[in-house]
């Protein structure tokens, strides 16, 4: 599969691609290069990774400047008693205090890793968004062959109805033909032109989908897919294997993020061992006794004291988070295999209805069509029998189209179901 483009940096030839004759590989293009669910699943890697940046950084260090003893009596002010009255001879309390924490129990490389954890979670998650909205796009360009063919389908049935009904008026007025059956065939031709203008709304729907997944809404009057229908026989052998169960995305996304709660609870168990805390300060303070030295220096350490909580809920937090992430991981697992069974069934159910149309039932249908209209101009049939056969050809090439686009459709989700398409951006 094509690589999702960073944000304004799609491949230029995408412009080129013509939109009037698709093809699914250049839909796919279109797809990896300006669909917005890939840029918002992007966009949360993108968090993940700045989420490493920040884990890993130390504290930083806490400057505190500070001026205390201020005498408020204005008579005698801050006079300094060596008689040393300068602005930095005052005897103000001046302290200047520099403040460091200390962690302890690899608190930042726990944080870190965590973070490097949900990085690669939110890989396979934009892979997942990928095969889910590859399959969907997929989905909806067979859609819209599908409505091309319907609008086809129903426009050859008002060509023809309209011509039988011009021959049917010819015959109305040499006398050959009942009133009442010309009624019957102008009614028959206003229900197919209302059948053409539901299919002409199908048609505009489906491009209207088909655009917005490959990010080109204002062009989607223009879209006409190219492809011809799959033909049975190009899927992989449907079976029920499950070595495709660890390569699915959606799976080892879940199996990470467990990994990635295993370490969350590393470090909420971390948060119980003391972090120290060390300052250095100097202090100017003139004027205490005659000829004693103003400056001084000091270090302190603080250490937290755990009399009242010791991060308890914490830990109890982060053991729920770890039960939650494997059960989380079963259930993607059971949904996996599920989904895998639900498109084989689909699969196999569209082959064999593909194959009996295609050797059976379309053909048959359109013989007896071509029989009935024979025996119509030869008049050895009535208009009913006529417009009866009609509709049944109609109603089985609409059948026969909705058949292909269900096995093109069910072939592609058996192949994204056992990771076998849409599965690298």
């Amino acid at each position: 599969m094509l690589p999702v483009y960073a944000e304004n940096a799609a491949a230029p030839d995408l412009q080129t691609i013509p939109l009037n004759h698709l093809t699914l590989p250049q839909a796919e293009q279109l797809f990896a290069g300006y669909s917005r669910e890939l840029l918002a699943a992007r966009r949360s890697l993108q968090s993940a990774e700045a989420d490493t940046l920040i884990a890993g950084q130390r504290p930083n260090p806490v400057l505190s400047v500070g001026v205390s003893s201020l005498n408020l009596n204005r008579g005698q002010g801050n006079n300094n008693q060596n008689g040393n009255n300068g602005l930095w001879d005052k005897t103000y309390n001046s302290t200047l205090q520099v403040s460091q924490l200390y962690e302890r129990g690899n608190k930042r490389e726990l944080r870190t890793s965590v973070a490097e954890s949900a990085v690669k979670a939110s890989e396979f998650d934009l892979k997942e968004t990928y095969r889910k909205q590859a399959l969907a796009m997929a989905t909806a360009y067979y859609d819209l062959k599908l409505a091309q063919e319907t609008v086809e389908v129903q426009q050859l049935n008002v060509d023809l109805y309209d011509k039988t009904l011009q021959a049917a008026e010819f015959r109305l007025k040499a006398g050959d033909v009942a009133s009442a059956d010309v009624a019957r065939i102008r009614v028959d031709a206003l229900r197919g032109k209302n059948d053409l203008r539901q299919a002409q709304a199908g048609l505009q729907k489906a491009q209207a989908l088909l655009a917005y997944l490959i990010g080109r809404d204002q062009d989607a009057a223009a879209l006409y897919v190219a492809d011809p229908w799959p033909t049975p026989g190009a899927e992989s052998a449907v079976h029920e294997g499950d070595s495709w169960l660890t390569e699915r995305s959606d799976i080892r996304a879940a199996e990470v993020r467990m990994q990635q709660a295993q370490e969350a609870r590393k470090l909420a168990e971390s948060l119980k061992t003391r972090d120290l805390t060390w300052s250095l300060a100097y202090q100017h303070f003139p004027g205490q006794e005659p000829g004693s030295g103003p400056d001084t220096v000091g270090a302190t350490v603080s250490i937290p004291l755990f009399t009242n909580y010791q991060y308890e809920g914490e830990a109890a937090r982060a053991e729920v988070d770890y039960n939650a992430a494997n059960d989380a991981r079963e259930q993607v697992k059971a949904a996996a295999l599920a989904e895998m069974r639900s498109a084989k069934a689909d699969l196999e159910a569209a082959i064999d209805k593909n194959r009996r149309f295609d050797q059976n039932i379309l053909t048959e249908a359109q013989k007896a069509s071509d029989a009935a209209e024979f025996a119509y101009q030869h008049g050895a049939m009535s208009v009913m029998d006529l417009l009866d056969a009609r509709r049944i050809l109609r109603a089985l090439q609409l059948e026969a189209a909705s058949v292909k686009a269900d096995y093109a459709k069910s072939l592609f989700a058996w192949l994204a179901a056992t990771h076998q398409v849409f599965n690298t951006p």
